[in-house]
């Protein structure tokens, strides 16, 4: 089949945003969403999921989470994956490389845990005295805390929900291991089709990138994937394409498929914009993500919103809420909006879509 980088353009939006469905038929057809704790105007995980649930409304996702079959977890991102997923990543093993007095810790930890069912991190704190640990960030942070966020990636814990955005965790019950290596290269193949199934189709070289990212998913299974990339390439559809070899799964077309004339705002971390590279291939400019950038550094904004229009992404919006009104503010790659005169209408209508989402009135 004959496949231009139109086809593509078209392929990555319409197969990553089919007709709008149930929160828990979204989360089990993609099986991971990205999350990130930034409320600009809503947070990545709810402006993701608004474009692929009916009647979707901020904080859904963490209002429903105990009924979802769900879990907080790391996939190649920290996010929300279904608990089949999960079950591919686990038992990570992280545990052998713990010092002997960190096991004894988590031993305790996990024993108070199981007796009290589920904790807040202030009420393990409270009842043990770890000291403090230098965190990711250089600054100073609990080490029952710490220690809480480690047997959380162990598997040794959960996050049964949150309360004001923090985690408040129980116990899980371990999952076996892989019988064989077979099994354990099944399981390396089905996390790689996931990761391709989200954000397919990918350049040659994000495809290497996303499966090195597997180490986050999976870090007991490490070596195993370099293997596991030279068989996703014999396995995936792929075609060279505009100088590049793409891959995408097998059994797609993506020359039959076609977008909506809707204008969207999509979340930094959207399927459609994760892949920075692939991003600009397909859509000719670059898009930057700059809430970490210094203000004076910043080009498009402290949470600047792609814009997608058709089967382009035209600029970027930076949106707020103010005395309980949207605020929105507009830029253009072309440097000027589109001519066409379906695009102003088509772009009011989403605001109007946001403004339900966030349940503001104007």
């Amino acid at each position: 089949m004959a496949v231009t980088i139109d086809d593509l353009r078209r392929f990555a939006i319409a197969r990553t945003l089919p007709q709008p469905t149930t929160l828990g038929a979204a989360l089990r057809r993609f099986g991971f969403v990205q999350a990130d704790p930034i409320r600009a105007p809503a947070r990545a995980q709810d402006l993701v999921l608004r474009h692929r649930v009916a009647g979707y409304r901020a904080g859904d996702l963490e209002r429903r989470y105990a009924t979802l079959g769900i879990e907080e977890d790391v996939f190649i991102n920290y996010g929300f994956v279904t608990r089949s997923l999960q079950m591919l990543m686990h038992p990570r093993g992280v545990q052998a490389g713990w010092t002997k007095a960190r096991r004894r810790q988590a031993g305790e930890l996990l024993a108070f845990v199981q007796e009290h069912g589920e904790v807040h991190p202030r009420k393990v704190n409270d009842h043990f005295a770890h000291g403090t640990v230098t965190n990711y960030w250089g600054g100073s942070s609990s080490a029952t805390t710490h220690l809480l966020d480690a047997m959380h990636y162990a598997g040794l814990l959960r996050v049964a929900r949150r309360e004001a955005g923090i985690r408040i965790y129980a116990a899980r019950q371990a999952s076996p291991g892989p019988a064989d290596p077979d099994a354990r290269r099944a399981r390396v193949d089905a996390l790689v089709d996931v990761l391709v199934s989200v954000y397919a189709p990918l350049p040659a070289r994000s495809l290497s990138d996303l499966v090195s990212r597997l180490r986050y998913a999976s870090p007991q299974w490490q070596r195993d994937l370099k293997p596991a990339l030279e068989r996703a390439r014999n396995r995936l559809a792929h075609r060279r394409i505009d100088g590049g070899e793409w891959f995408w799964p097998p059994h797609q077309d993506p020359a039959t498929y076609a977008t909506d004339r809707e204008a969207r705002l999509l979340a930094p971390f959207d399927p459609i914009v994760w892949d920075r590279r692939r991003f600009e291939h397909l859509w000719g400019w670059a898009y930057r993500f700059e809430a970490y950038t210094p203000v004076r550094k910043r080009q498009l904004g402290y949470y600047a919103l792609p814009l997608l229009w058709d089967d382009r992404i035209v600029g970027w919006g930076n949106l707020s809420v103010a005395a309980g009104k949207l605020q929105a503010d507009f830029g253009y790659a072309a440097g000027s909006p589109p001519t066409d005169s379906a695009f102003a209408p088509a772009l009011e209508d989403e605001l109007s879509r946001m403004r339900a989402f966030l349940g503001v009135l104007g």
